[in-house]
């Protein structure tokens, strides 16, 4: 399959991105085959593993190769859910708190007693 990119600038690009909302809109558009029942479960782990990789990386300078780029790293966010679970690949800040029960506050830590 040949994947390509047809937008004439980068602002066409980035206008075109605005308008995509779901997960589903994002692997469509950078066309990732995908599992519905993955995607369905871990939609809001992939955007975010997604954004997270974006984020650590620097932007290319063409559209050719920002469209590649984005389309790599959607593929990788969404492998990372393939076999494991949102529980497991501990994307968002609420999988990665400590375990009920392993925090230790001293009373003098309270104040007062």
């Amino acid at each position: 399959m040949s994947i390509s990119c047809q937008f004439e600038d980068l602002e066409d690009f980035e206008d075109a991105l605005q308008d995509l909302q779901s997960a589903e809109d994002f692997l469509q558009f950078f066309q990732v085959d995908y599992d519905p029942s993955v995607v369905q479960v871990n939609r809001l782990h992939i955007l975010q593993r997604f954004h997270n990789y974006l984020a650590a990386q620097p932007m290319p300078e063409t559209v050719t190769a920002c469209f590649a780029h984005y389309r790599h790293w959607l593929q990788q966010a969404y492998q990372s859910f393939v076999g494991s679970s949102a529980q497991q690949e501990k994307v968002l800040k609420v999988f990665r708190r400590n375990q009920p029960g392993q925090g230790f506050v001293s009373l003098d830590a309270i104040g007062g007693l």
